[in-house]
């Protein structure tokens, strides 16, 4: 079937595009971290295939036509929040944004008193992806050291941070005109953590762990300083902070968490963002029981066309079924752009797609490493 009808969205069960969660018999996949070319390549050549079909490469970038690129790539953080309209940007965690530039430290205080920020808070690149760049500052010092570490002309987000630990990764669609949209993806995301023997080192706590131990290229260079010290017995250390999967943080299926309320909640502040149909809000929750209820959650980000339904990164996700989300994904995304270009909307074109690719690509390379 040609089109992916409002029909077609509304009675997808889900979990034809989210796995049930398998029980827990893996530390890591086998495919978990396959290199990009293959985890990505079949992904590339159904857009292609798409982007002939339809008659445009960069069809999807008009699903979400306010954002730059749709989201796909390229796009500010910043811009994409200031779109939130009325009562939905009461679940914004505070933000405020500055150009690096002369005298950070102390436009950095203005900036965040302005915006009713104190530390500890977190920045992070306006432009970036994957968590890169991603610091937790939690003092004075910390925070000269951070703008310092960045190049110049630079923006960044200072953002409260949310101290809940909870953190989940929801995505969302929905078909222009449609009643109501959909959560096709639920992700909660872990922080990978040892916890102290009072004998052994950090690094040997991180070498013994099943998961950890078969990652450590993620954690030790971050915590060069720490590795050989002794954590006290029952000491919990927390090996990275950006949520980011590819940094090493640890992903689970939360298919089963998706509720009624918690997607009329994420309808309701999608509907928030003008002509918004397609992509991932990053949410941080003090408890499950509040966030199945569509309550107690701060939005720390929004994300357009280019995120991704990262439940696909639990261990137990088989690799059919991470092709299977990808593909179902990204032919939506499609299907979207097609209806809205219907509606007036205008794709980016391949040329400003492939700059501001070319333009994430180097500002993250530039950025410093992340917490």
């Amino acid at each position: 079937m040609d089109t992916l009808t409002d029909a077609m969205i509304e009675t997808l069960d889900l979990r034809s595009t989210i796995a049930e969660p398998a029980p827990r018999t893996r530390a890591v996949s086998p495919f978990e971290f396959l290199p990009g070319w293959l985890t990505y390549g079949p992904v590339v050549v159904q857009w292609i295939a798409l982007g002939l079909r339809y008659g445009d490469l960069s069809l999807p970038t008009a699903a979400n036509p306010r954002i730059t690129t749709g989201g796909l790539c390229g796009e500010s953080k910043t811009a994409i929040l200031n779109l939130v309209r009325g009562d939905a940007r009461d679940w914004l965690a505070p933000y405020t944004a500055l150009v690096t530039g002369r005298d950070d430290f102390n436009r950095a205080w203005s900036l965040m008193a302005q915006a009713g920020l104190a530390l500890p808070v977190v920045i992070k690149p306006d432009i970036g992806c994957n968590g890169t760049g991603v610091r937790l500052v939690q003092d004075n010092d910390a925070l000269a050291a951070t703008l310092a570490a960045f190049p110049r002309g630079v923006t960044l987000v200072l953002q409260r941070l949310i101290p809940w630990e909870g953190e989940a990764g929801l995505f969302y669609m929905r078909m222009p005109g449609q009643a109501a949209g959909r959560i096709t993806s639920l992700t909660l995301k872990h922080a990978p953590c040892v916890t102290g023997d009072g004998v052994s080192t950090l690094q040997a706590l991180i070498c013994a762990d099943p998961r950890h131990g078969r990652l450590q290229h993620l954690y030790l260079a971050r915590l060069r300083g720490r590795l050989d010290s002794v954590p006290a017995v029952a000491e919990r250390v927390r090996l990275v902070f950006a949520g980011n999967h590819c940094k090493g943080s640890i992903f689970r299926n939360g298919a089963d968490h998706v509720t009624p309320a918690l997607t009329a909640r994420m309808d309701a502040i999608a509907r928030a963002i003008p002509d918004f149909h397609f992509g991932r809000i990053d949410v941080r929750y003090r408890s499950l029981a509040g966030l199945r209820q569509g309550e107690d959650f701060s939005i720390i980000e929004i994300n357009g066309v280019g995120s991704e339904a990262t439940h696909i990164w639990d261990p137990q996700t088989s690799l059919r079924d991470v092709y299977a989300a990808q593909f179902h994904h990204y032919r939506a995304a499609f299907e979207i752009g097609r209806e809205m270009r219907r509606r007036g909307a205008k794709p980016c074109g391949i040329g400003p797609m492939w700059r501001d690719w070319r333009n994430q690509g180097r500002l993250m390379r530039s950025y410093p490493l992340n917490d």
